[in-house]
């Protein structure tokens, strides 16, 4: 057996999470969120001028980074586009071409359309009366538009509504399995419900909690980690 071999049978005989009370969760969390604050500080997330800009963000933000982001929404910016009737009246293929610098644009321009379509026919265009509306049912309509998975709902929830959810993506997924906290094939709802269970239902710690994940991400915990520097060594 050679050692590629030798290295993914060790992966694939890892545990598929610590067996721990409801008690030595909430502490193991509450101490993750502790380090991480410690070491970075308030994220100040999700950076947006107004709740229309977060769940405009949010969409776009899907399979590219951050830095990406905030181009496209610069270029909706200095076309004055950047706001219910504005995207509302702009055509697809234009705003298409707005968004392109965050990937996938012909699909996210769509996506946006869905989204301003639901609230019109939903909420007469209203987005306060729909950021309103109890979290549950929210969801449930969020995740009914054409291109909203989960982590998008969510971010909306949290971000632009201020209800308390827990935004799971890639990162967190990445740092819980790497400290056998989650099984790797545990899906998003799993790891949403091993945060929710275990911690108090806070939209500011929530908020936080998410940006430093993802911090930690970008700074430690990469495709090839800096385990001996990382904040959460000894976990």
């Amino acid at each position: 057996m050679n050692r590629k071999q030798v290295k993914s049978r060790q992966v694939n005989q890892r545990k598929p999470g610590r067996k721990l009370s409801n008690s030595e969760n909430t502490n193991l969390l509450n101490d993750i969120y502790q380090r991480l604050y410690s070491c970075f500080g308030p994220q100040g997330w999700w950076p947006a001028q107004t709740a229309f800009e977060v769940i405009i963000g949010a969409i776009l933000t899907q399979n590219t980074a951050w830095s990406n982001v905030v181009k496209a929404l610069n270029s909706l910016k200095d076309e004055k586009m950047l706001s219910i009737t504005g995207i509302r009246k702009i055509r697809v293929k234009r705003l298409a071409q707005l968004i392109r610098p965050a990937g996938y644009y012909n699909l996210k321009a769509q996506r946006i359309k869905n989204f301003i379509i639901f609230l019109f026919d939903e909420y007469s265009g209203n987005l306060q009366r729909m950021l309103k509306k109890e979290l549950p049912l929210l969801r449930h309509e969020l995740l009914n538009i054409n291109g909203i998975g989960p982590e998008t709902a969510d971010s909306i929830l949290l971000y632009a509504a201020g209800k308390p959810i827990f935004v799971v993506d890639a990162y967190t997924r990445r740092v819980l399995s790497r400290h056998d906290l989650i099984d790797e094939a545990s899906t998003y709802n799993q790891i949403q419900a091993y945060f929710m269970d275990h911690l108090k239902h806070d939209t500011i710690c929530f908020n936080e909690y998410h940006a430093l994940i993802v911090q930690l991400a970008k700074s430690f915990c990469r495709n090839k980690p800096d385990c001996q520097k990382c904040p959460l060594k000894g976990i």
